[in-house]
């Protein structure tokens, strides 16, 4: 089969979370070390850093894997989902896994398709850890897909865990309180592998020091070790400031975008390097500048924060849940504008009494709906938004939606899409 055929035939074939939702979760890891087994167990073959988290997990990723590539490492990267192609899944040092490569082992592997019957996500983690394999990374960056303790990813022996931050989002899988939630994420600690947290919070530090200690692993909590801020913008990027409290000293970074989650999250990327320093990782503080730097280029992040043009402009980011959303609502607060335009869709299954009141009443709405059978109806986001004085019109393709607000929008007004990882990868120039 030619890549697009195989591409078709995976998604048809295996259960696929993003496709139709918590049926397609296999919740144990039996599939993935039956995969694993057949392969040789390529997760053994290089060393691997784990990353979990609400928000942020993606990014930190980008940002570790950009920081050990610069170092000289050769590195892979393992994210999900993808938002244009399959192969944006799996990089190293940040060239996307070949199609052919791709071809060939859902060739070789179709009688364990059928023998084992693994999920969509299953299957890609066995595909990652058999490239980076097959590749010989020195170093691979494996960031989980939904929650920890039963995720596909987590048959790794990692040097360090990294845990971003703990919000809701998936209840209906991890659980309905922070607590529950914190339990699912933390099933990544390993028996005396140091863990980051990248946040302390009283509601969730307690489940974390009790699962660190059962296992033995060193805990650190990365805001006791560093405390992040904007000291300037530049262009469509910003410098932040690090003070280390241990040293008492402070050290500035450059970022090419101005997202806030770049400042939460670098605690938790500056702490999990301190560790894989310790481990022997030879990390100079010039490689972990510009690997921050340039981490989305050199990574091909796309989606967080990402100016898609100016004048007007035309900002894109995946935030698809409370404690996401209102990190964007925001940053939007800081940009001077005119007129203030957002174009939003969602999942089926996310909860808008909390979603919608993070949104002001005075921007002007556009409802699309992503082609996704998980993607919620537009015209009935419309109708739920208008139970909190939110009025908006109805154009469910967000290409369309986007165009037509450019032809309406003047140049100093600002235009938003997001809401879903799906509305914002439909976005045809992204």
């Amino acid at each position: 089969m030619e890549y697009r055929e195989v591409i078709r035939y995976l998604y048809d074939m295996l259960p696929m979370y993003q496709r139709i939702g918590n049926a397609a979760v296999k919740k144990d890891l039996k599939n993935t070390r039956k995969l694993c087994q057949k392969l040789g167990q390529p997760q053994e073959n290089f060393r691997s850093i784990h990353v979990a988290g609400t928000n942020g997990k993606g990014s930190s990723s980008h940002m570790l894997a950009s920081i050990l590539s610069q170092a000289g490492y050769k590195t892979g990267l393992y994210t999900s989902p993808h938002l244009k192609n399959f192969n944006e899944r799996i990089k190293v040092n940040g060239v996307p896994v070949p199609e052919q490569y791709i071809v060939d082992f859902v060739g070789s592997m179709k009688q364990a398709i059928d023998t084992i019957q693994p999920s969509f996500f299953e299957f890609t983690v066995a595909m990652a850890f058999d490239y980076f394999s097959r590749e010989q990374v020195d170093v691979a960056v494996i960031e989980v897909g939904l929650g920890g303790r039963l995720d596909s990813t987590n048959i790794i022996l990692p040097e360090v865990c990294l845990i971003t931050n703990i919000s809701y989002d998936h209840q209906e899988m991890l659980g309905e309180t922070l607590q529950e939630i914190a339990f699912e994420k933390a099933g990544i600690i390993k028996k005396k592998v140091p863990v980051i947290i990248g946040e302390k919070d009283k509601e969730t530090s307690g489940v974390f020091l009790k699962v660190a200690r059962k296992r033995k692993a060193p805990l650190e909590f990365a805001t006791l070790k560093y405390d992040a801020g904007r000291v300037g913008v530049q262009g469509n990027g910003q410098k932040i400031e690090v003070y280390d409290f241990a040293r008492n000293t402070s050290e500035r970074y450059t970022f090419e975008t101005r997202g806030l989650a770049q400042i939460k999250n670098l605690p938790g990327v500056l702490s999990t390097v301190d560790i894989l320093l310790d481990r022997g990782f030879n990390i100079s503080g010039d490689a972990v500048k510009k690997g921050l730097e340039h981490y989305q280029k050199n990574t091909g992040l796309k989606g967080r924060w990402q100016t898609i043009q100016t004048k007007p402009a035309v900002i894109a980011d995946i935030a698809h849940n409370q404690a996401g959303i209102e990190q964007i609502i925001q940053q939007l607060k800081q940009i001077k504008y005119n007129t203030l335009f957002l174009i939003l869709g969602f999942m089926k299954e996310k909860d808008l009494g909390k979603i919608l009141p993070v949104f002001p009443v005075d921007a002007k709405y556009i409802f699309c709906q992503a082609k996704v059978p998980r993607a919620m109806d537009a015209k009935w986001l419309a109708l739920q938004a208008a139970l909190y004085n939110i009025d908006g019109v109805v154009i469910p393709d967000v290409n369309d939606a986007l165009r037509i607000t450019l032809e309406k929008a003047g140049g100093n007004d600002v235009i938003f899409v997001g809401g879903s990882t799906f509305v914002v990868a439909e976005i045809e120039n992204l």
